[in-house]
């Protein structure tokens, strides 16, 4: 391992599940070994990709029969007539996005400032980001009744105005051809190493080079490109996940969504469920590859302190927005809170509260105590992505179902499992997408 703390070819090969070391002087026309497991298939690998490709096929078939007999399979209905609008599928959507968020920050801030404890982490941040904002995409796909009419309708009416079009090209022009560029140009010099070696995946490595040669001005360009691409993807990024809060913050006349803190809230959020998976995802591959040399308890101690900071400030905006709603609010958004807070939907609201109490505190205590358990930060990570997706929920429908300005009657949502087949199916999709791709390049910078 090199002093910043990233593999180099030898250690990754060695550090390789079943990889025997190599030495990276020997003739090219030897057939060597790729580093960290790449291009060898195990038995535990093809029957996880294997389980998780009946996942999708199952999503698919729900998405079939959604396509078919339309948006009433699932629990969605109108508003004012006793339904919710949108459902699991924007309340995922919003997760999916917001999971992005920590993924490509954290990369443009090891850029930025030189971090090098998380430099190992920044591949496995950046495929998440892409991952996310692609799985965030095939949901607001599914939530469209017409999903091709609906793409070709959008440059005819767009309002340039409106947060649904700003986020919009924001996310997927802009961010999501941003992280691309930016994860590209990462690649190259490990796709360089791994194309100058002679296995069945040499054309995908030779392609993704494209000719890189690691000369001195090619490595001056890719560190000045990158440079200015974390300059600019960080602002971006709060940008597009504001206009995300804006869509419902906007809205005046939806009490429980009219609210300034949306914006702030959703970036916030995002830090967190983000950094939640990211920690997941460090620990698994830690494990799954024996890296432990390479990912130290550094990395996972200064990812749970980051987590610990922004739960708590989501928790302080939390209790900033149910006391105003509850103490001097119109009575619109007090009826809406005290059902949140109080009635139908107090189980999802008072799970949020505990799963983002528990893993702070838990976090503090680690903090306090100067050490870093991994077992304890992976626990975290699923704590605060378990209050991510009830906190999307409690956003999202109780404003529909119970903030009528007009004297209609209070509605209801409930998944069908058309809805949560079309759910499971992505997220086995972005896991498979995740499982490909560590077989076919290095989950960490050599």
């Amino acid at each position: 391992m090199n002093g910043e703390g990233v593999l180099n070819p030898v250690d990754g090969a060695r550090a390789a599940v079943d990889a025997p070391a190599f030495t990276p002087a020997r003739s090219r026309a030897a057939t060597l070994p790729l580093p960290l497991g790449v291009g060898r298939i195990g038995w535990a690998w093809a029957l996880t990709v294997a389980a998780l490709l009946c996942v999708v096929a199952f999503g698919l078939r729900a998405y079939a029969l959604q396509y078919q007999e339309g948006l009433a399979v699932t629990g969605m209905g109108r508003i004012g007539s006793g339904g919710a609008a949108w459902g699991l599928y924007i309340i995922f959507d919003v997760w999916f996005i917001g999971v992005s968020f920590a993924g490509i920050a954290v990369a443009a801030i090891i850029r930025l400032f030189g971090i090098d404890q998380l430099r190992p982490l920044s591949r496995m941040a950046e495929l998440l980001t892409i991952v996310a904002l692609l799985m965030g995409a095939c949901c607001v796909t599914a939530d469209l009744g017409r999903p091709v009419e609906a793409l070709l309708s959008l440059p005819k009416y767009a309002r340039l105005q409106s947060p649904f079009f700003g986020t919009f090209s924001l996310v997927i022009g802009g961010y999501l051809f941003s992280s691309l560029v930016f994860f590209f140009l990462s690649c190259r010099a490990d796709a360089a190493f791994c194309a100058r070696q002679r296995t069945v995946l040499t054309w995908f490595h030779s392609l993704w080079a494209t000719g890189y040669r690691g000369t001195a001005a090619e490595r001056e360009r890719h560190h000045r490109t990158s440079f200015w691409l974390s300059i600019f993807i960080l602002p971006l990024l709060v940008t597009a996940h504001s206009t995300l809060g804006l869509i419902f913050g906007t809205q005046g006349s939806r009490p429980g969504w009219f609210n300034a803190l949306q914006g702030p809230a959703f970036v916030i959020m995002a830090g967190v469920s983000g950094i939640g998976i990211l920690l997941m995802i460090a620990a698994g591959v830690r494990r799954l590859l024996h890296l432990e040399q390479s990912i130290r308890p550094g990395a996972f101690r200064w990812l749970g302190n980051a987590l610990m900071v922004l739960s708590m400030i989501y928790l302080y905006f939390l209790i900033v927005e149910v006391v105003t709603a509850l103490y001097a609010s119109p009575a619109a958004e007090e009826r809406v809170m005290r059902e949140v807070v109080l009635g139908v939907y107090a189980p999802f609201f008072w799970g949020v509260v505990g799963s983002l109490g528990l893993s702070t505190a838990m976090l503090f205590v680690q903090f306090v105590r100067g050490g870093a358990s991994i077992p304890l930060t992976f626990i975290c990570g699923i704590l605060a992505n378990v209050a991510a997706v009830l906190m999307r929920y409690v956003i999202v429908v109780p404003s529909q179902t119970h903030g009528m300005q007009l004297p209609w009657e209070n509605g209801a949502y409930t998944p069908t499992w058309v809805e949560i087949a079309i759910i499971l199916g992505l997220l086995a999709l972005g896991s498979i997408l995740y499982l490909v791709f560590i077989k076919v390049f290095p989950i960490v910078p050599l």
